[in-house]
């Protein structure tokens, strides 16, 4: 067969075959092509059709069916109908139609059995209702026994936790009542605030039994006299006038603490529905209204002398930080667009403040956490260094009134002050007294015998913040008291030493009589000491020579005109116009306390190193020294002029 003649037969197959598709017949039948086998598969056989097969093949091994999911019907034919959940008629029957309004308590109830009892009917302990809340202990909170308390409650609550049982049940066989057991817990709770707030806290000291009380309210005691008040009749609640006569007002002096405890009362009572909640709110408006009228301890007032930087009123060198933690806290800013009225404020504000410019730069220094003493590092951040960060005006005031405080608590200490509000004298022996300065001795050892000490009444950082008229005091006490010694022939020398003015000492001139042949060769000794003593380069001469400037024409007015108050100095004075001084520039190689003179005065006087060292204190009481003295000093007293 050639290749034309076998497509051709193809042809005719197929065409056949298509006829047979046209008129239904063949499905299921199985067409060989020259060894290809093909299935044809038809519509769905008709119930006849299919019972005839399958009596003339009934085993067939060949014989395909479809797959259980492909025989179920289309989801388009299924109707769906929604039908309502039938209700089970036992609970519909065993359901109340009517409200219901018995009490509920909750799983976490901590009176959960207190209130179980009262719904079910049971009555409270009579213990209970007769006790009243009140009462002494002869204990305080936080003595010996506490302790041993706190143990005893805590193994109340283990043993409830361990065992399942109520906590009251367990305390009942612990403490025997309910009363101990609710002061210790009252006492645990002040031993924690205690602890929480520090040593400034001030609380109770003994069980006031509120919890005790408050355990009876939640049980529904409502007969305690104290808090409720006595149970009247009809008769005696009718009305009736009393002839009584009105109570005198009483001022109460109510601090914050005690109207904060008054407010935590109340609010207590407000969330717990509390029946006394009226009465302790109309405790908290009359002790608020007392509050408002009573001064207030606490408050500092601060002037413009206290603090130039809170005077002026706005100031221009600042500007405010426009974020919300800047309006929060009211940071500010500096501000680089100045006026020249600004500027001008400024600086009269910050003239010579302790510190100034260099302060301010070593502190910019100090929080720069990657700061290199090098002139490289210094050139790149010139800038950062050089910037200002000014103080919010809460930083000034707050700064303010630490200082303010810290002076307040170095007058009540200090030895040489007079002290008005209490009418106290100063601790040290006053020898004479005038109208601004007065003249007593100095602590012991004295360094040479018959020493004395030139101190003004005010208390002053140093001598050159004192005024004219003290001064006028101060140079008569010098002239007076260099009579005395030359009377005695001895030679005398004077000397401030002001080197530590943040300490806020109480500024005093020291008297120490010499020999005539060391008050000569004074001079030399203090000039060697202090050019060996400080920094070996300084930005200050190391000596000031106001006996020279005095000579030259400044007269007594030398030492107050050539050194500056801000400044930390020392200055010995040989005659009463002027001497040596010196500027101190490095506080800490400076000898402390009053060791720098001690150290040369008791080196000229050939004293043992125990007596220069040594630096005593004032002591209240008669000094033994002080009736010899004032024998010695009376002949030239300048003060008794002013008594007489």
């Amino acid at each position: 067969m050639t290749l034309d003649e076998f497509e051709k037969s193809l042809l005719e197959k197929k065409q056949a075959r298509d006829a047979e598709y046209e008129t239904g017949k063949g499905y299921g039948d199985a067409h060989k092509c020259e060894g290809v086998h093909e299935w044809v598969e038809r519509g769905v056989a008709t119930t006849n059709e299919s019972a005839v097969k399958s009596q003339d093949r009934p085993d067939a091994p060949g014989e395909l069916k479809r797959d259980a999911w492909m025989e179920d019907p289309s989801a388009i034919s299924i109707d769906y109908i929604h039908r309502p959940i039938k209700e089970d008629p036992k609970l519909t029957n065993t359901t109340s139609s009517k409200a219901d309004f018995g009490l509920k308590i909750h799983d976490n109830e901590l009176n959960k059995h207190h209130l179980q009892d009262l719904a079910d009917g049971k009555d409270v302990s009579d213990d209970v209702i007769q006790e009243p809340a009140p009462h002494t202990v002869d204990y305080v909170f936080g003595d010996s026994g506490s302790q041993w308390r706190m143990t005893k409650l805590k193994a109340v609550h283990r043993r409830a936790k361990e065992s399942g049982a109520d906590v009251d049940d367990v305390a009942i066989e612990h403490y025997g009542d309910l009363r101990s057991f609710d002061d210790a817990r009252e006492e645990e709770t002040e031993l924690e605030r205690r602890e929480t707030y520090g040593d400034g806290y001030v609380g109770k000291e003994k069980p006031s039994g509120e919890l005790f009380q408050q355990r009876k309210l939640e049980m529904g005691v409502r007969n305690d006299k104290k808090y409720f008040g006595p149970f009247e009749t009809e008769e005696q609640a009718q009305p009736r006038v009393i002839d009584t006569e009105p109570a005198p007002q009483t001022t109460k002096l109510i601090d914050q603490t005690t109207l904060n405890r008054l407010k935590a009362q109340m609010m207590k009572a407000r969330l717990k529905g509390s029946s006394d909640a009226s009465r302790l709110e109309a405790e908290y408006n009359e002790a608020l209204g007392f509050f408002a009228g009573s001064p207030k301890p606490g408050t500092v007032v601060l002037g413009a002398m206290d603090n130039r930087m809170l005077a002026g009123g706005q100031r221009g060198e600042v500007k405010a930080v426009d974020t919300k933690r800047g309006r929060d806290q009211g940071l500010v800013e500096e501000n680089e667009d100045m006026s020249i009225e600004d500027m001008v404020r400024e600086e009269r504000r910050t003239r010579n403040q302790l510190g100034g410019d260099g302060q301010r730069f070593a502190e910019r220094i100090a929080k720069d956490a990657k700061f290199d003493n090098d002139l490289e590092y210094m050139d790149e951040n010139a800038t950062k260094l050089a910037k200002r960060v000014p103080k919010s005006d809460i930083n000034l005031k707050n700064t303010a009134i630490s200082d303010f405080q810290k002076m307040n608590r170095v007058l009540d200490n200090c030895a040489l002050c007079h002290h008005e509000d209490s009418n106290t004298p100063p601790i040290a022996p006053v020898v004479s007294l005038a109208t601004r300065v007065y003249l007593t001795l100095p602590t012991e050892p004295e360094i040479s015998e018959g020493s004395a000490s030139i101190i003004p009444i005010q208390h002053r950082g140093n001598l050159l913040e004192c005024d004219d008229d003290e001064w006028e005091e101060i140079r008569n006490f010098m002239k007076s008291l260099t009579r005395m010694y030359h009377d005695q022939g001895r030679d005398v020398v004077f000397y401030e030493n002001a080197a530590a003015p943040q300490r806020k000492k109480h500024a005093g001139m020291e008297v120490v009589p010499l020999p005539y042949s060391l008050g000569e060769t004074a001079p030399a000794f203090f000039r060697e000491a202090i050019l060996t003593s400080d920094e070996e380069w300084t930005q200050h001469k190391k000596l000031i020579d106001t006996l020279a400037k005095a000579k030259q024409g400044l007269g007594k007015l030398a030492f107050r005109r050539t050194l500056a108050k801000e400044m930390p100095y020392f200055h010995v004075w040989f005659e009463i116009d002027g001497g040596l001084g010196h500027i101190v520039e490095d506080a800490n190689r400076w000898p402390k306390g009053d060791l720098f003179a001690r150290e040369i005065i008791g080196g000229m006087l050939n004293r043992p190193p125990d007596i220069i060292k040594r630096q005593g204190r004032w002591h209240p009481g008669d000094d033994h020294r002080l009736e010899s003295f004032r024998k010695r000093w009376r002949k030239f007293d300048w003060t008794r002029v002013l008594t007489n």
